[in-house]
């Protein structure tokens, strides 16, 4: 199983539709509410270089994915 990360904040709507995404595709997922927790805010920040979510880091690709981004999502799950 790839390790799946996202950074959200609780009225993103971009961070919903990516969670929808992962649900509708049976993806699990590490969720960190960067309004909350500011240790993972700064680590966010330090490996997207945003401060705009969601951020979605999956293991093994190559690539940190800012935003809802449905097709780099599909290439980075191999869906």
């Amino acid at each position: 199983m790839t390790d799946v990360t996202i950074y959200t904040t609780p009225g993103c709507k971009f961070c919903k539709k990516t969670k929808r995404f992962f649900k509708s595709n049976g993806i699990e997922y590490n969720e960190y509410n960067v309004a909350e927790d500011k240790e993972a805010r700064e680590e966010m920040m330090e490996k997207s270089g945003q401060k705009g979510v969601p951020v979605v880091d999956v293991e093994g690709y190559d690539e940190i994915i800012v935003g809802f981004e449905k097709g780099k999502l599909e290439e980075a799950l191999n869906l």
